[in-house]
């Protein structure tokens, strides 16, 4: 089988129902997932994998007053050295898909969004509360072929700021804001390969029929290798 680190924990969400339903999914496609809350722990052995997932909210945590009860255990700061071995793996060709909130993770570390693809700007990128979502896939964009626009109940995250090579393959809108934002977007970094998405907010959005689709159609174009 082929292996699949996630990088699971934080905050707010329920990440270890969503984990595993991430690691289900993917058995699907031959991957047998180790699914770690020590990051940097995770990273030591990064070049054993065929494929990482980011499915965390781990970050400075020193953006709101609100975040101080939580801090003493989810506060963190990828060291230098967790930065290197993962910017590494992607471009020397690994495969990383990321969801959701990991595109606030690791804040200070400035080459982030350059492995990413995009990410969460403070003061900038919002989201209105969960609830019933519409999805609008962007039909030009291999990933989204076929697939016809759906609902679920999760978050559209407003503003996110991509890298100018991304390509977006997933817009979102809620009833709240009514305007249409990029929520999903491949990458290409050097040799390596990534797909965001910001939908998974919760075990119910992961296992929806649609998006289990897509994230296994991103997972099969990440192994595409150039």
């Amino acid at each position: 089988m082929k292996k699949n680190l996630i990088i699971s924990g934080g905050i707010f969400h329920p990440f270890e129902d969503t984990s595993n339903s991430l690691s289900k999914i993917l058995s699907d496609l031959n991957y047998q997932s180790d699914i770690v809350i020590d990051i940097e722990k995770g990273l030591e052995n990064i070049d054993d994998y065929d494929l990482i997932t980011i499915n965390a909210l781990r970050w400075r945590m020193l953006n709101d007053e609100k975040y101080i009860p939580y801090i003493d255990e989810w506060q963190f700061s990828l060291s230098k050295e967790g930065q290197k071995s993962l910017e590494n793996y992607i471009r020397n060709g690994g495969a990383l898909i990321a969801f959701h909130t990991s595109s606030i993770c690791f804040d200070d570390w400035e080459n982030y969004s350059k492995v990413l693809g995009g990410k969460w700007v403070w003061d900038k990128t919002f989201h209105p509360p969960y609830g019933p979502v519409e999805i609008f896939p962007i039909p030009d964009h291999q990933l989204a072929k076929g697939l016809e626009p759906f609902s679920l109940n999760d978050e559209i995250y407003h503003n996110l700021e991509l890298e100018p090579s991304s390509k977006a393959f997933l817009k979102g809108i809620t009833n709240e804001t009514n305007e249409e934002h990029v929520i999903a977007w491949t990458y290409e970094y050097e040799k390596g390969k990534v797909v965001y998405n910001a939908l998974g907010h919760d075990a119910e959005s992961v296992e929806n029929e649609k998006f289990v689709e897509i994230i296994k159609r991103s997972t099969l174009w990440l192994e595409e290798r150039n």
